[in-house]
């Protein structure tokens, strides 16, 4: 697919838990495939809105650097958990993610639960994720269209997609 013509795909189901988002996307790939897509650093490199230092599917500190254009901030992070390929759980600065991987006929269930310190902040990683997701799904397809990241996001429907999650949060 040509970048250009990338449009993200329909709102995913996303509710929010207090200060958590749970974001839940269906895969046509098996969770062995989606688990080394979230904790392999040259995948991550190619959807994740940040580069990771090391593998992330073992427990321990890493690096997790947010990359927007030419701007990169490191965050601290660390692995809580990795039970592959089920569960994966890590701090990201203050954040935390938790990442759950089931088994859905030939694809997986996947689940984020995002926390954040700011609930009005839930609307936007949603829309970052959805993004990110987006992304991973095509180059898990064979069909790469690059990293969609910060600013750039506006550019392929983030705004529209911040809004609709706002509505669905209950953030508006």
């Amino acid at each position: 697919m040509d970048r250009d013509a990338f449009r993200p795909s329909p709102p995913a189901d996303a509710r929010a838990d207090g200060t958590t988002l749970v974001f839940v996307r269906d895969l046509r790939h098996p969770p062995t495939t989606v688990w080394t897509a979230l904790t392999d650093p040259a995948q991550l490199a190619r959807w994740a809105p940040f580069l990771a230092d090391r593998d992330l599917g073992r427990p321990g500190a890493a690096v997790l650097t947010l990359v927007d254009g030419e701007t990169t901030q490191q965050h601290p992070a660390t692995v809580r958990r990795a039970e592959p390929p089920h569960l994966l759980e890590y701090t990201w600065g203050d954040d935390l993610l938790r990442w759950e991987l089931s088994p859905l006929g030939t694809g997986t269930r996947l689940t984020l639960r995002h926390t954040v310190d700011d609930p009005g902040m839930l609307p936007m990683v949603a829309a970052g994720w959805h993004l990110c997701l987006d992304v991973a799904d095509r180059l898990l397809d064979g069909h790469p269209v690059g990293p969609i990241r910060g600013a750039e996001a506006k550019d392929f429907g983030w705004p529209e997609l911040r809004d609709t999650y706002a509505e669905r949060l209950g953030e508006v």
